[in-house]
This record gives structure tokens, sequence and C-alpha cells, in this order.
């Protein structure tokens, strides 16, 4: 039997490690510094924090882990795959050096246009003047990018000549150096693979939603909620999008010397030219992840196993229902989230991330508290099915989306479509 560690704390990690414990192969699964919500599904929270590489394999020799699942881009861009490997440590991850394609979103650019992806036109600048210039001989709306990791809010869309000078000034004292991108329009959609090498495997189709407010209008957020499959992201569609990214993303890996093993997962724009990608990351989604592992049928440690060992896995997903996914956070989120509010006693479908325990009861601690998810035969009834649970919980110190879900609900055939 096989002892599983999942680094990483949040409501994604949560899904990962309660994925492995469903491995009939699996006896134990640790987590990271993991959250005290996890001991729900009898995961063991390890007080080691995730940038503690050096502990973290201590750790993991100690208790004789098998395989190391890395949740978050932060240990990720810091390169402890590298630092496990040189431990002679199983871990599912890539490299430093594949981890820029989302710690540095110049570099993933560059990579795109050297290998013919299709992404949004973009500059890459360090100084102010020469980026204002630029942005400023550009038609609005235009998209400004800190370069580097930002949990997802690093990203302005202005719309005003007047918010031009501000936001870029922004962006370049946050980071240092800015990309100004072509605002693209269309649809957006989340397409995750796992990678063992040159082989790949894809998930289920997810849509995130990522503004705070319902409408998807507001800031951005680490993402309010997620359902799958997203029915207007036909098999047409889908088959365009692998054809024009995933394929070339593939062999620009292996021509560029940067395969690994672990997950790529790409933000798509469909558009009136095609499908685009928006970004790369080189992890699982939040909160799309709480949304797509539980629809896998098939064990979950041999999937990951035989991709480390550049092995196709054999990949089963339910086809019958919508899952759906909603979070749960703080008010003030996501500027300045309200701290320490007692959780209600909450479902068994939850998914904790931002939580402490005090004398036996959790708190909330940090901007994204939990994520609950449901399933149904539809879109219509998986999203009702979520909302009617919340509504039974006492939340009302909390915030939360009641509209996930509504651009496919816009489509008619989608309230009524049944998966086969």
């Amino acid at each position: 039997m096989a002892n599983v560690l999942v680094i990483g704390s949040g409501a994604r990690e949560h899904a990962i490690a309660a994925t492995f414990t469903k491995s009939p192969q699996v006896d134990q699964v640790y987590c990271a510094p993991g959250n005290p919500g996890m001991a729900k599904d009898q995961i063991i929270s390890v007080a080691i924090d995730e940038l503690e590489f050096d502990k973290l394999i201590d750790f993991a020799k100690a208790h004789q882990i098998d395989l190391t699942f890395v949740g978050p881009e932060v240990p990720l861009s810091m390169g402890i795959v590298d630092h496990f490997e040189q431990a002679g440590l199983r871990v599912f991850g890539p490299g430093q050096a594949s981890a820029c394609l989302e710690s540095d979103k110049t570099f993933a650019k560059r990579f795109m246009k050297r290998n013919g992806i299709p992404t949004a036109d973009f500059e890459t600048f360090s100084d102010y003047d020469q980026a204002v210039r630029y942005a400023s001989d550009q038609k609005l709306p235009l998209v400004i990018k800190e370069n580097g990791l930002a949990a997802g809010k690093g990203v302005t869309i202005v719309k005003n000549s007047a918010d031009l000078k501000p936001t870029i000034k922004k962006a370049l004292d946050k980071s240092g150096e800015v990309l100004v991108e072509e605002f693209l329009t269309g649809e957006e959609f989340s397409l995750m693979l796992f990678v063992g090498g040159k082989q790949r495997v894809i998930f289920p189709i997810s849509q995130d939603h990522k503004k705070i407010n319902e409408g998807e209008t507001g800031p951005n957020t680490g993402g309010m909620g997620a359902y799958s499959p997203v029915p207007h992201i036909t098999a047409a569609i889908q088959q365009e999008t692998i054809n024009a990214i995933v394929n070339p993303t593939m062999n620009g890996l292996t021509k560029e010397g940067l395969e690994f093993a672990g997950v790529i997962y790409i933000g798509c724009m469909f558009t009136e030219a095609g499908p685009k990608v928006i970004e790369y990351n080189v992890r699982l989604g939040d909160p799309e992840t709480q949304v797509l592992l539980p629809q896998l049928k098939s064990d979950f440690y041999q999937v990951t196993t035989d991709l480390i060992n550049h092995k196709l896995p054999d990949m089963k997903w339910q086809k019958g229902d919508f899952y759906l996914g909603v979070v749960v956070a703080a008010p003030g989120y996501p500027t300045s989230p309200k701290q320490h509010i007692l959780l209600p006693e909450l479902p068994a479908n939850t998914f904790y991330a931002g939580v402490i325990e005090e004398n036996g009861r959790l708190y909330s601690s940090g901007g994204r508290i939990f994520t609950i998810v449901d399933h149904a035969e539809t879109l219509k009834a998986a999203q009702k099915k979520v909302n009617d649970e919340l509504a039974q919980i006492d939340l009302s110190q909390f915030y939360y989306r009641k509209d996930i879900g509504f651009r496919d609900l816009n489509y008619r055939s989608a309230t009524e479509i049944k998966l086969s």
C-alpha cells in the first residue's frame, strides 16, 4: 500500500487528496500544510510550509512517501520538483524550467510565438514611458498583465484612456514588468491535460467564473465557482483547440527540452478567428479541480504513476451528470477579506480552503473559505441543487455567487440536455 503527500492547503488540494483516498492502492494521504477541514476525509495535515523544501523532503523520506503531488504554483515556480527528484523521490509536477510557462508570462508568450500557437498580440515592458507610449497607440480595451504569479488577480482590462497610465504604473510597481495585450472577445474555457513526457490525457472541459460579482462583473478573484462539462464548447471546438493549441504545445515542450510529468492548464478563448491561448498554468485550476476530479472513475494513483513513467493511463470519466461548484468567500474578498468568522456546520460535499480550527470549531482564515460541489442530470438542476443546499446553511456572514453556470444556461438546450 502506498503513502501519498499532497503539497498545498486549499480546496483544490483538498479535492486532490480526497481523490487519492479513493484509490485501492493508497493507504494514507498527507497534505502539507493542509487545513483542518481536510480531516473529515481522513487526510492528515502536516505543519510544514509548502516552501520548506528540505523539511518536506525529510518528511517524505521518514514517512515512506511513494508519490508527492504538488498543487500550488508558487512551490512549482521555486523548483520544488527539482529538489524532490534530486532527493530520489517520485513527484508529479513540472521542474522549475517548465514552470516558467506559468510563472513568467513573457516566457510563455514567446514560447507560443516560437511554436505557432495562437494567442493575443502583445508587447512586454519594464519601462513605464515605453509602455505608455505603446499602449496609447493601441485600440481600447487593452489587457494589462503583471508578469509573475498573482493568484489570478494580476490582470486588468482597461476600457478608458484615463485609466491606462495608473494601471500600467500599478502593475509595474508590483511586478517590475508588464505585458500590454490585445483584448480578445469570445468564449472563455479551461482545458486541462495530465502529461507524462509525450503522453497526454485531456480532462473534461470546465469553465471558471473569475469575477467577484454575479453576471461576471467586478474585480478578478482566484475563482468564484466552476462547472463541467461545458455543452456549448462542442466536440468540434474541442478538436479545433487540440489541433491548433494542444498539439503544438506538446511539440514545443519536446523541441525545447521542457517535457515533464504533471499538469498543463490552458486558459482558452474561442474567438471569431478560432481558439487562442489566454494563459498557461502548470497546475490544476482552483475551483475547476473541485468539479473535475469527482468525475474521474479511474484509479487516481495509478493515473499519476503511469504518467510519471511516461505511460498512457486508462482514463475513465463519468458521462451522465453536470458537476457544479460554488466558492464561498469572506466579505471584503478579494481586497481585504474579513477574518476569523465562525463557520456553520457544512455538508459532506465540501472542500475546505481558508480555515483554521479552535476548540473543535472551524473559523475563516483567508479569502476563499470553502467550495460546495454537487451534480445532476442537467446543468440547471445542478445549479439549483447547490444553491438550495447553500440556502439551507446560515451564510449571512459570507458571500457567494448564485449564478455559476449562467453562460451555458443562456443556451436553451443546456437547461434540458442530458449527457450520454
